[in-house]
């Protein structure tokens, strides 16, 4: 079972509102996702809570976490979870191979290799011998999840050099929190890092970047929101409220008078010494749009390439799976 853990904001919404108004309980549920954060800003999005006008009054949150995007289909599908944080991967495959015919991206959560911004790094230890993409022939390489987008990255990368799994190399899953145990212990030869831990100290001086995502798959829209039809029917004016609070936020942690704050706050959920988190928030950082509007170009890009590498079975055109009238309706109230 999936971790689960409460936005810091949801202390206040689970009181009694004033002026009769309704328990949190009582409110349209809005349970989302998340991997790692950050990238991912889930668990820590409304940590200042006068941002989040909305929230205890016109909906309740929760930050669900996974080990990787695709163990999210099953509790979409059981209703366990409202809305999915999908890396592209794991969104075409919720709607081709699992049936989910009606799941709807509905804003942006962030995108690797965006202008300057970061990339996702793909690591060997410096005494590895390893020099070159080729030379992972014949070793074992370590994924967060089959199908997720770092995985595709890995394998898009790989192909490219003339290497196919388990032709040529052996895959094992690995949560990012352990990828630089398993790498410094010989476990595995090559591992991915979000930003997250891609900055450690002790991985910087032992590892080295063999490739980033950029390099694989060029500009990604890396991550998405996306939720069923029936739940957006049902909620949208919750979700609306939703947005805009996501918006104020975003520009919240932007915001350079805040960074130090922002910085603290990211450090606290991480349990990381805020000297080494100055990068967040940063062009060091991933890119998430200010405007939470994804690029559909670079989505359907990405899921023609996963339709190229054999992990789906027909081409599938994404904008028939995307509802933005939420987020820009957000982007109106904002202006």
């Amino acid at each position: 079972m999936p971790l689960r853990h409460l936005a810091l904001a949801m202390l206040a919404a689970a009181l009694l509102l004033p002026n009769g108004g309704a328990r949190a309980d009582d409110l349209p549920r809005i349970r989302i996702g998340y991997v790692v954060t950050p990238p991912e800003l889930q668990p820590i999005l409304f940590a200042k809570p006068e941002i989040a006008r909305h929230l205890g009054k016109t909906y309740s949150y929760e930050a669900v976490h996974f080990q990787a995007t695709p163990a999210m289909i099953t509790a979409l599908a059981s209703g366990d979870l409202d809305v999915v944080p999908f890396t592209f991967p794991t969104l075409a495959i919720a709607i081709q191979n699992a049936g989910i015919k009606d799941l709807r991206v509905f804003a942006d959560e962030f995108q690797d290799g965006y202008g300057d911004n970061y990339s996702e790094h793909y690591l060997v230890l410096k005494d590895s011998g390893i020099a070159k993409v080729e030379d992972l022939k014949g070793k074992v390489v370590a994924t967060n999840g089959i199908g997720s987008g770092v995985d595709m990255a890995m394998r898009t990368m790989l192909k490219k050099h003339g290497l196919e799994d388990p032709r040529d190399y052996s895959t094992v899953e690995v949560s990012f929190p352990n990828m630089k145990a398993v790498l410094l212990e010989g476990k595995v030869s090559l591992i991915s890092e979000p930003v997250v831990f891609a900055y450690d100290p002790e991985l910087q001086q032992k590892a080295r970047l063999l490739f980033t995502e950029k390099e694989a798959m060029g500009h990604s829209q890396f991550a998405i929101w996306a939720a069923r039809t029936p739940y957006i029917q049902k909620n949208r004016a919750a979700l609306v409220d939703f947005m805009e609070d996501t918006l104020r936020a975003l520009r919240w942690f932007y915001d350079p008078k805040n960074h130090d704050e922002a910085v603290g706050i990211v450090a606290q959920f991480a349990k990381q010494p805020p000297e080494r988190l100055g990068w967040v928030f940063t062009k060091q950082d991933v890119y998430r749009a200010p405007d939470g509007i994804p690029d559909l170009k670079a989505l359907q890009s990405n899921i023609n390439t996963q339709k190229e590498l054999g992990f789906l079975k027909e081409d599938l055109d994404i904008s028939q799976y995307v509802d933005l009238s939420m987020v820009k309706e957000a982007n109106q109230r904002l202006k």
